[in-house]
Formats: C-alpha cells, sequence, structure tokens
C-alpha cells in the first residue's frame, strides 16, 4: 500500500517552506524542497547558476532528487507524508521556460503519484527575492498557472490554501486531507 504523500506546491515566494517548517514543528512528517540543494551543489561544482546555464540538466537533477523523495516518503512510518513540491513541479518549470524535454519526465509523473496537492496562491506582500529566488513577482503569477494546469494535467485536483498567517495556512491544509 503506499504511503499518503501531500505535495505542497506553488508559485516562488508563496509561502511553501514556512508553511512545512510549521507542519513539521507541529510533528508531521515532511520532506523539503530540494531546488536549493541543486543549486548549491552545481556552486560548489563552478557553476553559479546551474539552471540558467543549463536548465535540462537542472530540471533532470531536480527529477532525480523528486524521485529520490518520493521513495523516501514510502519509507516514513508517519502519514500523511507532506512534500515541498512534486515531480510534475519539473514540468509546469520546463513548460513556463519553454525548456525542450524528453517523455521521462511525463513517465515520472505518471508513475509516481500522490494522495493530495494543495496549492498556494501568489501572494505580493510576502512575496521576496534572492540569490537562488530571482523570477519577479509577475513571472511568480505566471508561473503559478503553469503549476496548476500541470497538476490538473496529471489528473489532480489542487486545493487552494487561502492567505493568512502560516499556522492558519498550515491549519488549512491539516483540516483539508482527503481519507
Amino acid at each position: 500500500m503506499s504511503k499518503k504523500k501531500i505535495v505542497i506546491t506553488g508559485g516562488p515566494g508563496t509561502g511553501k517552506s514556512s508553511i512545512i517548517h510549521n507542519l513539521e514543528a507541529q510533528g508531521n512528517e515532511c520532506l523539503h524542497e530540494i531546488s536549493r540543494q541543486v543549486t548549491l551543489e552545481a556552486q560548489k561544482e563552478g557553476i553559479a547558476q546551474l539552471f540558467l546555464e543549463k536548465p535540462l540538466l537542472f530540471s533532470e537533477k531536480l527529477l532525480e532528487g523528486r524521485i529520490r523523495q518520493h521513495y523516501e516518503a514510502e519509507e516514513k512510518t508517519i502519514e500523511p507524508i507532506f512534500i515541498d513540491r512534486g515531480i510534475p513541479d519539473v514540468i509546469a518549470y520546463m513548460d513556463y521556460f519553454e525548456t525542450r524535454y524528453t517523455s521521462k519526465f511525463t513517465e515520472a509523473c505518471e508513475r509516481h503519484s500522490y494522495h493530495q496537492v494543495f496549492i498556494l496562491p501568489p501572494w505580493k506582500e510576502i512575496y521576496k527575492s534572492d540569490n537562488e529566488r530571482y523570477e519577479t513577482f509577475e513571472e511568480a503569477l505566471a508561473i503559478s498557472k503553469f503549476l496548476n494546469e500541470t497538476y490538473k494535467r496529471f489528473g489532480y485536483q489542487p486545493v487552494e490554501v487561502p492567505k493568512g498567517p502560516v499556522e492558519e495556512r498550515a491549519n488549512f491544509i491539516l483540516n483539508n486531507l482527503d481519507d
């Protein structure tokens, strides 16, 4: 039987990591976003911005990492397992940036499913850019649409999390889990 994997997704700067940390502090099992880790590993190898310099390689590394997380979730003893971004996020970003990719990306989405998806809407008041997040807020709005469409394309019905304090948003997710 597959473990109950819950994806928390949304465009850049929507509060995903803060919610994941809150859920974790409440004793929930959580897996964190890996894109910053992929970026930092590439920087150690001398590639300043892997996403900008080699977007397909960046996406391949993200895909590998998210598939690993999927299997890691299967080893967890506490359910549900909350995951900061899922495999379809990789495709949504590649579609947004018009990056060509092979069928291995769509096949990974079809092979590795999630129980439920929560999407955080763009929120200008909390949006901040930094060294790893270089999208403008307008780009974040567009990426959010791509994420929503991509998850729907793979058969999910993303539940939009209302804006509000982190704890309220985390509790909304906990109170709206499917059986």
